[in-house]
């Protein structure tokens, strides 16, 4: 009974710990989350266009990398009250997506789509690149078009 008790209490505190972050914090968290993916997505944007040479080895590792950010549980960073009417500026997340969830996660499921094309490519040339980031982009693009407030 005891190993029951502790086995239950453990898995409670991640949750708990959860609801305990602030909406600021929260917002800082969603925003973290979104730099890693612009950052990791830069890099292979900037192999697409020229910028950079193109080079396998670290287009596949951004592509693992954002592999790893999408595996992560991304619905806590989209907490209720967290939106720009709700904090304003602080975010760019317009009270939409949580009126529109079921949209929102359609956007989602494209994106994690995107990234798993893009794992796919990364590494296998500039001519399988350069599509792969046009998706990633266009999916990037459809729910900032929906969901983001141009400014704070």
């Amino acid at each position: 009974m005891r190993k029951l008790l502790i086995a239950t209490l453990a898995a409670a505190v991640p949750a708990t710990m959860a609801l305990a972050q602030s909406a600021e914090d929260t917002v800082k968290a969603r925003q973290g989350f979104f730099q890693l993916i612009s950052f990791e997505m830069g890099g292979l944007a900037a192999m697409a266009k020229g910028d950079v040479e193109y080079d396998a080895e670290a287009a596949s590792a951004h592509a693992a990398d954002l592999s790893t950010l999408m595996s992560l549980h991304i619905a806590d960073y989209f907490a209720p009250e967290t939106s720009n009417a709700d904090l304003p500026g602080k975010t760019r997340a317009q009270p939409v997506i949580w009126e529109d969830m079921d949209g929102f996660m359609e956007k989602a499921t494209a994106l994690n789509a995107a990234v798993e094309t893009m794992a796919g490519a990364a590494g296998n040339g500039l001519d399988a690149l350069r599509p792969a980031v046009g998706q990633l982009g266009g999916a990037c693009k459809a729910c900032h078009d929906d969901y983001r407030a141009k400014s704070f």
